[in-house]
């Protein structure tokens, strides 16, 4: 909500200002679907050559998170630290009941209770793949956490290159917008026998093209790059709480030890409260 607000104040102040300063609004609007569509044509056109199909899916889809926000949210955290105390509890108390739930996930009595963890793949590989470590011995705290560490750093960055893409958009922009205006002025060159009052028309139609390529650089596509990537870095906190769970469990720390010890790291924003925690990790503890 707030990405299409911000949207709506741009445009507003950007083109109210102009009219209240008695610009001509006939002479943007004569020139824009065209200057437009040479803009936005060359920067989706360069945006799909400098890409593979993989980030171009990618780049469509995470852009919705601009206006619609954080795609993890606060019971997200939750369910993943309950899940995670869970499975570590059960790792504990029974060694050998663990195997099937981290070997079928899909089928496994404690995974079913967390749907927003059970869907995401990377999460669930994550959790699955280093419980097996684990369980073949594999207990160096530092080899793991390095391991960890090079597993996130390699997602987070698969995860930014659509913000990145974007980025990369935004600064070439204000130079596509030169060519729509050199255009512009090549086609003014060509009647300059025309009187002033056209010609003037004219010019104003080609720096247009400057016009728009600054404005959506700046305005629209560099901010939203600049949303994108922090929404994408915040979401990227949920794998690093993993990461701080199983850095207390190899540290020989008990589970709830370890699940409060990773929640005090999750944003404040989305952190579960003690009490709130303690509450249900006790009831899971009878269960």
């Amino acid at each position: 909500m707030l990405g299409l607000i911000g949207i709506i104040v741009t445009l507003v102040m950007v083109f109210g200002g102009y009219l209240a300063a008695g610009g001509n609004i006939m002479i943007i609007a004569k020139a824009l679907p065209f200057e437009l569509a040479m803009i936005c044509g060359a920067s989706v056109g360069a945006f799909l050559l400098s890409n593979d199909k993989h980030t171009v899916k990618t780049t469509l889809s995470d852009i919705k998170m601009v206006f619609k926000g954080r795609d993890k949210q606060k019971e997200d955290y939750t369910d993943l630290l309950n899940c995670l105390y869970e499975i570590f509890k059960t790792a504990r108390v029974s060694p050998l009941s663990i195997e099937n739930h981290i070997e079928n996930p899909y089928q496994s009595d404690i995974f079913k209770k967390y749907p927003s963890v059970l869907s995401d793949k990377f999460a669930i590989n994550m959790i699955c793949d280093n419980m097996r470590m684990i369980g073949m011995n594999v207990d160096d705290v530092d080899q793991v956490q390095t391991l960890l560490e090079a597993e996130l750093a390699a997602k987070r960055e698969e995860t930014m290159h659509s913000a990145h893409a974007l980025h990369v958009m935004a600064d070439g922009l204000p130079a596509i917008g030169i060519v729509a205006a050199v255009l512009g002025v090549i086609k003014t060159m060509g009647s300059i026998d025309q009187p002033p009052t056209v010609l003037g028309g004219m010019i104003g139609g080609a720096l247009v093209g400057t016009f728009l390529g600054v404005f959506l650089s700046y305005c629209l596509v560099g901010p939203m790059s600049e949303k994108l990537s922090t929404i994408l870095d915040q979401d990227h906190q949920y794998y690093e709480l993993i990461k701080n769970v199983f850095i207390g469990y190899l540290n020989k720390h008990q589970p709830i030890t370890c699940v409060e010890m990773a929640r005090k790291k999750v944003p404040e924003d989305f952190r579960p409260e003690f009490n709130q925690m303690e509450e249900v990790l006790k009831s899971l503890k009878t269960g």
